[in-house]
């Protein structure tokens, strides 16, 4: 894996404390459990529609 890069996440209070309880639940902080459900999200997609061709997607 490359570089870390930052991105901004806007979300409701409910939310956030209830991603937090989640994440701790888990024994991950909230950036760990996003990444986790990331990548889980990315796992799901790649299984239905094939692996991402990552030249294919334009660099923002």
């Amino acid at each position: 894996m490359g570089k870390s890069k930052h991105i901004g996440f806007r979300v409701d209070e409910e939310t956030l404390e209830k991603l937090r309880y989640v994440a701790s639940y888990e024994g991950r902080s909230i950036n760990g459990h996003l990444m986790y459900l990331a990548r889980e999200d990315i796992r799901r997609f790649e299984k239905e529609h094939g692996k991402i061709d990552l030249s294919d997607v334009q660099k923002s």
